[in-house]
């Protein structure tokens, strides 16, 4: 998997980090995903919504889309040669009822260790 490339522990919604150096920036990344629940998954949410409590299919629909959107941003900075993210965010849009757009964003950057 592309993300394997890279340290998840360079990729933070702060715009440093710490013990690092910014040496390259290499631009603007995104990873777009597009889901929507199934008839079947609606119906089991629709029978959570009416016991209450937590939707579970719901939050791993969420889930699922951020981690996918998230892999794909990834990709996109590793073939821009980064090997760090700053400054990640996420949005989400409903473009039609019961279908949701997902882009995770941040800029790409090459980063070196301080020296000691």
């Amino acid at each position: 998997m592309p993300s394997a490339l890279m340290d998840h522990n360079l990729v933070t919604t702060a715009f440093e980090l710490p013990g690092y150096r910014i040496v390259r920036t290499c631009g603007v990344v995104r990873g777009i995903t597009v889901r929507s629940r199934s008839v079947l998954g609606n119906i089991g949410a629709g029978i959570q919504a009416f016991f209450g409590g937590n939707i579970t299919l719901y939050t791993n629909l969420c889930e699922h889309a951020r981690e996918e959107a998230y892999e794909i941003m990834i990709q996109h900075a590793v073939e821009k040669g980064a090997n760090a993210v700053i400054g990640v965010r996420y949005d989400a849009t409903e473009i039609a009822a019961g279908i949701t757009e997902v882009l995770a964003y941040g800029t790409a950057v090459v980063v070196e260790p301080l020296s000691a």
